[in-house]
């Protein structure tokens, strides 16, 4: 079985950052693309950012500029770097990894989410 668990949310000032972690743990073969999602209550769950394993990125618009993404693929591990943080990027930040374990082909697995809250 393969397992995502995220870190590094919490509560922060606008204006300020905090980095994310997701590392993957399991039964791994390989991991094609991971990405982070976000979910405000009250709106579905969209995407923040995503990389493949060759290292191209791709973010939602309300992000570009102010967060980073990036993979250590010897850890497993995705990271989003999040600066110049707004009350509107509030939200349960979900990972996610397109990953074939030993005897599965690739599929998507998810982790349990992480609270990131942007409030003065």
């Amino acid at each position: 079985q393969v397992q995502l668990v995220e870190s590094g949310g919490g509560l922060v000032q606008p204006g300020g950052s905090l980095r994310l972690s997701c590392a993957a743990s399991g039964s791994i073969f390989s991991i094609n693309a991971m990405g982070w999602y976000r979910q405000a209550p009250g709106k579905q769950r969209e995407l923040v950012a995503a990389i493949t394993s060759g290292g191209s990125t791709n973010y939602a618009d309300s992000v570009k500029g102010r967060f980073t993404i990036s993979r250590d693929n010897a850890k497993n591990t995705v990271y989003l770097q999040m600066n110049s943080l707004k009350p509107e990027d509030t939200a349960v930040y979900y990972c996610s990894g397109e990953i074939a374990t030993t005897y599965r082909p690739p599929e998507d697995y998810w982790g349990q989410g992480t609270q990131v809250t942007v409030s003065s």
